[in-house]
């Protein structure tokens, strides 16, 4: 055989070997951490630790909680877990018991991690400075005192949570006051952009991963431990690395920008109940815009979920601690503006209803703040039911991921208001159909699809005439109601 071509047969063998290393090495990225530990096993917690280990099965991964009730709902036989999240349960089947565990061993998975995503609850806070606006970051604070105490080994710690801008500096000091010798902790921000409803297709495939470190050789070695871990299933130009500070104000500003689209469009739509357009038309019309998208331009009674009220305070509280009022005011006008729109549609029941609704049944149909999740946390349905309990009107509740003991928390405010005299006038029915009979309106909550597909005409029959619907959401049929016999009113549509 010829020199040139047993040198051609020899580069092309390395060029096999090289692609074989490349592709193994790329099954197996991040294969330096052995295993990650979640602090929190709630909404971002649970779902996107759960989607690692299906991604990462060569790394172990254990979710952490001090609440027995709820990791005990993890590991229920028959996987009854404590969120709903349409996908979830069939990646928590394919891992838990291989290398997905949940447990309530905090301090045990703390000393074995390598790397810790800290995921815990960051509520607005109630009392004291900032209360109503500033992030209450009691938790976040017991958690990283705990890894510090813990910890006998270096490892590399995971805001997950959302937290105001330069939280990891304070993490990164109480760590570095309170490490043991040999200790070494480098501090990350990886903001999570979930969209409860489609977080595991937001996992499978986000439209960015961000990871913020410090612009150190141990931060930007740090981000990159994380970052292939996210390689495993996620193309490296959609895992973006930036400064720390600028990870954590990015999740305040997308949450703050999204929200913001509603607001406007909510405002819009009183315009169009005023003027007589269709907002759905002119959320269309401005949607093809390619400059502005579609997306996000959907008006309804008001946005609601853990994030977009709780972020933009946060901003605000920012804001205001940085001396710049008019930007503060600015950001608090897209909450003053949803509030508006939940007040504006309670409003307009009473005034369609003759002014009154007194004595009369109202039907809510969905109490979760969007479809596809159990999550209730201000949903506009809170605000509706309690301005509809201030008129004293009869109020029966339906939705089918939520559970009575949920909405009964929500409705006495977590027990600060008696549940007899909640109990008194709302009552939760088992299906839509039971919830609307005998009522003189239904009120669309929560965009379920399966309230577009209602026999309304049965449900038309078993109520008081007139019968009334109120769409909420935008989701109904308005002529195919007016034609059954319905008084129907929707979110941004004139008369007809």
């Amino acid at each position: 055989m010829a020199p040139v071509e047993v040198k051609k047969i020899r580069g092309k063998a390395r060029s096999v070997q090289r692609a074989m290393t490349m592709m193994l090495h790329d099954q197996n990225l991040g294969s330096e951490l052995g295993h990650i530990v979640c602090i929190g096993a709630g909404y971002v917690g649970g779902p996107t630790c759960s989607v690692i280990a299906f991604k990462c099965p060569h790394i172990q991964v254990t979710i952490v909680d001090l609440n027995q009730a709820r990791i005990d709902a993890w590991n229920d036989p028959e996987f009854n877990l404590p969120i709903y999240e349409p996908g979830l349960v069939d990646v928590v089947k394919a891992c838990r018991g291989r290398n997905l565990f949940f447990s309530t061993e905090v301090d045990k998975g703390i000393a074995e991690a390598d790397l810790i995503f800290v995921s815990v609850n960051t509520p607005t806070k109630k009392s004291g400075l900032g209360a109503g606006f500033a992030a209450d970051l009691n938790y976040i604070e017991l958690a990283t005192r705990r890894i510090a105490e813990v910890s006998t080994s270096s490892k590399i710690v995971v805001e997950k949570s959302t937290v105001p801008c330069r939280t990891a500096e304070s993490m990164r000091t109480i760590l570095e006051a309170n490490a043991k010798p040999g200790c070494n902790f480098d501090i990350l921000s990886n903001p999570e952009f979930l969209a409860e409803g489609t977080a595991i297709e937001d996992l499978f495939a986000p439209d960015r991963v961000l990871i913020g470190s410090l612009q150190t050789a141990s931060g930007k070695s740090a981000c990159e431990s994380l970052a292939n871990v996210y390689a495993n299933w996620i193309p490296r130009d959609r895992i973006l690395s930036v400064g720390l500070w600028s990870s954590e104000l990015s999740k305040l500003a997308a949450n703050a920008m999204l929200a913001q689209r509603i607001s406007s469009v909510n405002a819009l739509s009183a315009v169009c109940e005023a003027t007589g357009a269709n907002i759905d038309e002119v959320a269309y019309a401005i949607g093809k815009d390619s400059r502005l998208g579609s997306k996000f331009l959907k008006a309804s009674v008001g946005f609601g979920g853990s994030c977009f009220q709780k972020d933009i305070l946060n901003l605000v509280y920012l804001c205001e601690s940085l001396h710049l009022p008019a930007v503060a005011k600015y950001w608090h006008a897209v909450v003053e503006m949803n509030e508006h729109q939940k007040d504006r549609f309670s409003k307009k029941v009473v005034d369609t209803m003759f002014n009154t609704i007194t004595g009369k049944k109202i039907a809510v149909l969905g109490f979760a703040f969007k479809k596809d999740t159990g999550d209730t946390r201000e949903s506009a349905a809170i605000t509706l039911v309690n301005h509809f309990r201030a008129e004293r009107a009869h109020v029966s509740i339906y939705d089918p991921e939520v559970t009575e003991s949920t909405i009964m928390l929500d409705l006495t405010n977590y027990g600060e208001i008696p549940a007899e005299s909640v109990q008194k006038n709302v009552k939760v029915a088992k299906t839509a159909e039971d919830a609307c009979y005998g009522s003189n309106a239904v009120v669309i909550a929560t965009e379920w699809d399966e309230f577009k597909t209602l026999d309304w005409q049965k449900i038309y029959d078993s109520m008081d005439k007139p019968a009334f619907v109120f769409d909420g959401r935008l989701i109904l049929d308005r002529e195919a109601l007016i034609k059954i016999g319905f008084k129907v009113t929707t979110i941004g549509t004139g008369a007809l």
